[in-house]
């Protein structure tokens, strides 16, 4: 099964790592094949910033994303960038704090405030892990483990402890968005 996942915010987000991490844990953590890719504005930071990432079970046949399943929008932006793409089946997933949809909108839709929680922890800059832990709680797209894993062996090791928080606070908060039964 192909699953196309893109990740939007601005530059400064961690949305290249969010990338990274979620096309690692189904190669590495989850037995399935991935591919991401990249893009963003000029600017260092504040600029768009995409990173899509295709995983299937089997080879990838075309590693871009034609039709994101699943959209994750860190800013207004991108929200506006991207919502002409969203289909019905599609699962959006927000941060209610950042964007704003439009009503009538197809898909699904849920939200969770990954920058409140990651100030939470005491750095705004996790919010990218808590959005990770946040969609695998919620879509169930890949095993709990395998991102956790993923996130802890990619993030420089003085960090691990709190983005290991970062994580468990947006997987809590999609279990509770989304339900213990998926």
């Amino acid at each position: 099964m192909r699953t196309e996942v893109r990740l939007s915010g601005f530059g400064g987000q961690g949305i290249v790592l969010a990338g990274y991490v979620l096309g690692k844990a189904a190669c590495l953590f989850a037995g399935k094949e991935a591919v991401m890719t990249q893009s963003y504005g000029p600017e260092a930071r504040g600029g768009a910033c995409t990173s899509n990432v295709v995983i299937e079970d089997g080879r990838i046949s075309y590693p871009a994303v034609t039709h994101a399943g699943i959209l994750v929008l860190m800013s207004q932006e991108a929200y506006t960038t991207y919502k002409k793409e969203i289909r019905a089946g599609a699962t959006v997933l927000y941060d209610p704090d950042l964007v704003t949809l439009d009503p009538g909108l197809p898909g699904l839709h849920l939200a969770v405030p990954a920058m409140r929680l990651a100030g939470e922890l005491g750095k705004k800059i996790v919010a990218n892990i808590v959005m990770l832990g946040f969609l695998a709680a919620a879509t169930k797209l890949l095993p709990e483990e395998a991102v956790k894993q993923s996130v802890l062996t990619s993030v420089p090791a003085p960090t691990r402890e709190l983005n290991e928080k970062a994580f468990r606070a947006g997987f809590e908060h999609g279990l509770q968005v989304h339900g213990k039964g998926g």
